[in-house]
């Protein structure tokens, strides 16, 4: 894959391939994978030609950063770009606690037996980097990101943890970049609207957003997209299946932002799947290639846990979508009229 270079506020240059590689699921999110074929997952992504490499100490407690280090260590150092974030910190003596059914945030499988409590402050986020270095065996990190400080994790208290994270997390960000510790500040959200209240807020370099921005809705090109390309903010887009419906199509059970897809949701995505096969193209596979056209957009992360999937994905890549599927979209009030896609 050909990557793109994108030069942050330090002045540094990032290579940013189209599709990168989201470490999610090697925190055991859905089920405990095997050590050794979850790090060969990761070392498939580099084989493949996915240069980025996004993973958070949320992800099993600090498992997935572990995972991830242990592959990197063997790749060209300077060749691949390393993604974590700040927001949670991890305590190796205090039991896991149980999944808080007030918030609507995904558990995982397995993972580190460590407790993980939310820590916004300055020093919260030094500590987060600290442990994040010392679980990977990395001396740098590219992309340093505030993590889940929105209101699909926080509910009502997401008011109180924006005012922490930008008082806090944000200035320490702020000093680990001019420092040269990390090279690239931003935001990990699922909704657009607090992607562009932190995109106001702060002086960021890239931001990822997670479902908010796919075939089957766009309500981030209405304002918060617009504002990336003026502020010049790097886009990185997760989630663009919407936790799986447009991968698996409108079958019984298909799942929408990690819930039961609604009637509404299936009928709407079975209407864009006829759509895409009139064409012979696969839902997924038009999901995957129209993430990727917007121009604030730098790379788009897909989560995978063995090397059949990754090699799936590079290969989508490079089939070709007939221009009049977008244009069938748009006509039938199934893709925003403004929504960038090639002529």
């Amino acid at each position: 894959m050909q990557t793109k270079n994108f030069t942050t506020r330090s002045g540094a240059s990032l290579p940013f391939s189209p599709l990168g590689f989201g470490a999610a699921p090697l925190g055991d999110l859905f089920e405990k994978l095997d050590e050794m074929k979850a790090i060969d997952t990761v070392r498939a992504a580099y084989d493949a030609g996915m240069r980025v490499f996004d993973t958070s100490p949320h992800y099993g407690n600090g498992l997935s950063e572990s995972r991830c280090g242990t592959a990197i260590r063997t790749m060209p150092r300077d060749e691949v770009v390393f993604s974590t974030k700040v927001g949670r910190v991890m305590d190796p003596f205090e039991p896991v606690a149980p999944k808080d059914t007030n918030v609507f945030s995904p558990g995982f499988a397995g993972g580190f037996p460590h407790k993980a409590r939310f820590d916004y402050t300055y020093d919260g986020a030094m500590r987060s980097v600290e442990h994040s270095l010392l679980r990977t065996g990395l001396d740098r990190i590219d992309v340093l990101l505030i993590h889940d400080c929105d209101v699909w994790t926080h509910g009502t208290d997401v008011e109180a943890k924006f005012a922490e994270a930008m008082g806090g997390a944000y200035k320490a960000l702020d000093k680990l970049r001019a420092d040269g510790t990390v090279k690239a500040i931003g935001c990990g959200l699922n909704e657009a609207d607090m992607c562009e209240r932190f995109a106001r807020a702060g002086d960021f370099d890239v931001i990822l957003m997670a479902g908010r921005y796919s075939l089957l809705e766009q309500p981030a090109l209405e304002s918060f997209l617009p504002l990336a390309v003026e502020k010049n903010i790097g886009i990185i887009l997760a989630g663009i299946f919407n936790s799986g419906i447009l991968a698996t199509g409108p079958i019984k059970g298909a799942k929408y932002n990690y819930g039961d897809a609604s009637p509404e949701i299936l009928a709407r995505v079975a209407a864009i799947q006829k759509i895409c096969e009139s064409h012979g193209v696969p839902l997924q596979r038009a999901a995957l290639h129209f993430a990727t056209f917007h121009p604030a957009v730098v790379t788009v992360i897909m989560g995978a846990v063995k090397r059949a999937e990754i090699d799936a994905n590079a290969a989508a890549m490079k089939e070709t979508i007939p221009s009049a599927l977008w244009s069938d979209l748009k006509s039938a009030g199934l893709l925003n009229p403004a929504a960038h896609t090639p002529n």
